[in-house]
């Protein structure tokens, strides 16, 4: 019987607090780009493994560090004079002893960790040169012996977890959560591109709550090819503004400003030859900038772990801070709930699906008691406990986002 206990939580809800604090970095954030090489590498890495052998083998691709460049953006367009510098390290099974045959099997990680990573920059920052703007070095070495023999053991069963260690998730998002969210999302779509293809990649939105007032400031790396003066520069922030406004409009009554830029004066300009402070000396690593799901939240509980990268069959680093959020957004549907908060703690060894605690925290409406919603808050622990496998192959095939 997995141990799985459901308390009262007896807080105010964050939407009754007084003050919130919530960050997301977008996608062309160095901490952010290292954060999706990490996590393409290890999808790929799975892909290549179960074409070649049939199962995921052992791979923690989380160790991706980036060493900005040197660049001279200008009005109309500039150039990068050094390039990016991102190192992929990390373990991965790169070679198998087949012991009928007496011979090792090499299997190409190295390259299918540079591909992916190639790839994934070119999808992800548009302006960026990927053979003259970036250096991708691979130095991913064979894995751990000791890891190796416990992702080994029972490959058809449950996978046993790789550490002792724990994951962390809430429900549902607050208002301030989704503005942030939504906002970054909206800014490096696909539509918004198309409409201003000045607004670059690096994108970063704060959000502050004070009473029922949200600002929201936003650093937004502007392209210089795109733009040849002053006053084009700021009709772009005026756009993106107007934008903004009118998503929020969609999402909350509540008062909100916006402000871009703030560092700007008649001197500075956030101008980038390729659409992030990657190219001008801002270094990163994964794990410093969103959690699992997508941000960063103060005012909330939060792991330390870095997931992307990890790999998807027993990283309980990955696994639990994923599931964890699955597990509270559906215990936050059930009726007179009005917060959810969900911690599960491994134990190195164990089944993935048996963990030492999963640990359900919930707010209550006052018209409700935790015995109306106990039973069916451990009933959808169990279901998802019971799906890792499917859930872990959504993280795989990019269904589910791990920053």
């Amino acid at each position: 019987m997995v141990n799985i206990v459901v308390n009262k939580l007896d807080i105010d809800p964050i939407e009754e607090r007084p003050i919130e604090i919530v960050e997301r970095k977008g996608l062309g954030h160095p901490d952010s780009i290292c954060d999706g090489i990490a996590e393409s590498v290890s999808s790929a890495l799975c892909e290549m493994y179960k074409e070649k052998m049939g199962v995921v083998l052992h791979h923690n691709t989380d160790q991706v560090e980036l060493v900005g460049g040197q660049a001279y953006p200008k009005l109309g367009g500039g150039h990068v004079v050094t390039p990016i510098y991102i190192l992929l390290s990390g373990r991965a099974t790169t070679e198998l002893l087949d012991k009928d045959k007496g011979e090792l099997i090499k299997l190409p990680a190295p390259s299918v960790a540079v591909n992916a990573a190639r790839s994934y920059l070119q999808k992800t920052i548009r302006n960026i040169d990927i053979d003259r703007d970036v250096i991708v070095d691979c130095r991913i070495g064979q894995g751990s012996v000791d890891l190796v023999e416990v992702f080994e053991r029972k490959k058809s069963e449950i996978p046993l977890a790789n550490d002792t260690s724990f994951g962390v998730g809430y429900a549902p998002l607050s208002i301030t959560e989704k503005l942030v969210l939504e906002t970054e999302k909206l800014l490096n779509s696909d539509e918004l591109k198309k409409e201003i293809p000045a607004v670059g990649e690096d994108i970063k939105v704060m959000g502050l709550r004070e009473g029922k007032k949200i600002t929201l400031t936003v650093a937004m790396a502007v392209v210089d090819k795109y733009i040849k003066s002053v006053e084009e520069y700021q009709k772009v922030k005026d756009a993106v503004k107007k934008k903004i406004e009118e998503l929020a409009k969609k999402i909350t009554d509540y008062e909100v400003e916006v402000c871009i830029n703030t560092a700007d004066d008649e001197n500075t300009l956030y101008l980038t030859v390729t659409g992030t402070s990657a190219e001008m000396g801002d270094d990163g690593s994964v794990g410093r900038g969103n959690r699992a799901n997508g941000l960063i939240t103060p005012f909330r509980p939060m792991s330390m772990e870095a997931a992307s990268g990890k790999n998807p069959i027993n990283h309980i680093g990955k696994i639990y801070n994923i599931l964890s959020n699955l597990i509270a957004r559906d215990v936050a549907k059930l009726s007179g709930v009005k917060e959810c908060y969900v911690r599960i703690l491994s134990q190195i060894g164990k089944p993935i699906n048996e963990p030492k605690i999963l640990d359900i925290e919930v707010i209550m409406d006052k018209n409700h008691d935790l015995k109306d919603i106990e039973t069916k808050a451990k009933e959808i622990a169990e279901k998802w406990l019971n799906s890792i496998p499917e859930v872990m192959e959504d993280v795989i095939t990019g269904k589910i986002k791990t920053f």
